[in-house]
């Protein structure tokens, strides 16, 4: 069915009555003693209830489960208006491997529904995902496409301080100590240890992980459905990896990097292991991005390739797509790259894009055109090289279509794509080919999307932005009050 017609509001779409049939007998024919219902909260967690398979039946799918307290979920709603409705989507059915140990376990991804009303709430992302795919309908784009390419570390251990004695260590101290067999500080005498920036590719016995990142995707593409493309050693040591899945639709696609996110997390738990995607761990290393492959099509055409472009084989929409996003990058941060520690990623010197351009191959650019191949209309893409995996996916997604869109309507030209190394170039060279520099902290980057913000209007409602602002704003000013590890460095002899 087209995706105009998609869960826009409460009730089963149309089209959806046999996956719903489909899911019940899967659910019956496994014998599976228990439904995990999955939600998105404003910040990109992942959070879940338990009910009883024998509760779920066909109506569960339209008229939901009322099992959420809104009030207890950061962002969400106020005590007195808390009761709120999980929708789950029966074509996010997938079972868990491990649920086994409790008499199995199907698992669905929920919409989000407000009380009695049944109404789509208003903060949930997955719904802003969803509105967002009408307004490219709407906008004559009945389908687009996302392949986000999700890097993580799985470290052996982290120590912290604060610790178990929080009170204590908040006032006496703070730090941390990374454990990874594979890296340089710990591999014995430095055998096998993967140097820094040398971890791409790596094959065993430096890439101590190959087996656990195996894992994660066998049970991805078998219990979750999911088709994968690629796995492989990132460029950091310390277990940096990279799981590649089949881009998809703007909703599926946004559902699969949560389910990345979640068995990446819990194979490494249950191998004694902690997974993370916190954006920058590792000093002097690189970071984990998010890079963010998408395209729009109408009626079965790609409308970003023109095979008459000599440039990239890239249409004028195309074009315009990317001079909304160059136009709008400074803002679109503040989503993008939700975290204070997302801007020790964004510096020069670890592949990381600092400076907002476009480019066919470039990768100091945070908007690049692959260009593996000519004359393929089903492979022209954009990437966009700024965000990471800290990000909540679904807002991502949501927030770069729009930015896109908005410089289609507006016709944002955009400067004139820049083929050399950009963290060669002096300053004066960068102004003169207008080349901006992205926000230098989470602080600038909400200062930058208070006051752009509009592109965004209709699709994320003002509460939503306002919601986001005030708590991220607590998240940096928090960072602001406590003194840092190397500040003692630095100053205690001042």
């Amino acid at each position: 069915m087209a995706l105009a017609e998609e869960g826009q509001g409460g009730g089963v779409p149309v089209g959806r009555v046999d996956e719903v049939e489909r899911a019940l007998e899967q659910i019956r024919a496994q014998r599976l003693r228990w439904v995990e219902l999955f939600y998105t909260d404003l910040f990109g967690g992942f959070n879940h209830v338990h009910v009883p398979s024998h509760t779920i039946d066909a109506d569960s799918f339209e008229s939901g489960v009322p099992k959420l307290d809104g009030s207890s979920v950061r962002g969400f709603r106020e005590i007195h208006e808390s009761d709120m409705i999980l929708q789950p989507d029966p074509a996010t059915f997938g079972t868990i491997p491990w649920g086994a140990e409790h008499g199995g376990t199907a698992r669905f991804i929920c919409d989000i529904l407000v009380g009695a009303s049944k109404e789509p709430y208003g903060h949930d992302p997955r719904g802003i995902a969803r509105r967002t795919v009408q307004v490219l309908a709407d906008a004559g784009y009945d389908r687009s496409y996302w392949g986000p390419e999700v890097e993580f570390f799985v470290f052996d251990s982290v120590k912290l301080i604060p610790s178990t004695h929080a009170v204590r260590d908040a006032w006496g101290g703070a730090g941390y100590l990374i454990e990874s067999s594979e890296a340089p500080w710990q591999a014995p005498d430095g055998h096998g240890a993967i140097r820094f920036k040398e971890g791409y590719h790596r094959t065993a016995p430096g890439d101590v992980l190959e087996g656990l990142r195996s894992e994660m995707c066998n049970i991805l593409a078998d219990s979750f459905h999911i088709t994968m493309d690629a796995h492989h050693h990132e460029v950091a040591t310390a277990g940096q990896g990279e799981i590649n899945i089949r881009f998809d639709d703007l909703v599926p696609a946004a559902d699969h990097v949560q389910d990345v996110h979640f068995i990446v997390k819990n194979v490494a738990a249950r191998a004694g292991k902690i997974a993370s995607f916190m954006p920058k761990p590792v000093f002097g290393d690189n970071g984990i991005g998010m890079h963010m492959n998408q395209s729009i099509w109408s009626g079965g055409t790609n409308a970003f390739f023109d095979a008459n472009d000599a440039y990239a084989e890239v249409s004028q929409t195309c074009r315009y797509y990317v001079g909304g996003l160059l136009a709008h990058a400074r803002a679109l941060c503040a989503l993008t790259n939700p975290t204070t520690n997302s801007y020790r990623r964004l510096v020069p010197g670890y592949e990381a894009p600092v400076f907002i351009a476009w480019s066919r191959a470039n990768r100091s650019a945070n908007v690049r055109i692959p260009f593996y191949h000519k004359g393929r209309p089903a492979a022209k893409r954009i990437e966009y090289r700024t965000p990471d995996s800290a990000a909540n996916i679904y807002l991502t997604e949501a927030a770069l279509a729009l930015a896109g869109l908005d410089g289609i309507r507006k016709k944002i030209e955009p400067p004139a794509p820049v083929d050399t190394d950009i963290y060669k170039l002096s300053p004066a060279k960068r102004k003169e080919l207008e080349i901006r520099e992205l926000p230098g902290s989470l602080g600038e980057a909400l200062d930058c999307l208070a006051s752009d913000n509009a592109f965004l209007h209709g699709v994320f409602g003002s509460t939503v932005l306002d919601t986001w602002q005030e708590l991220k704003r607590e998240e940096q000013l928090q960072l602001n009050l406590r003194p840092h590890p190397y500040e003692f460095y630095r100053y205690l002899d001042v």
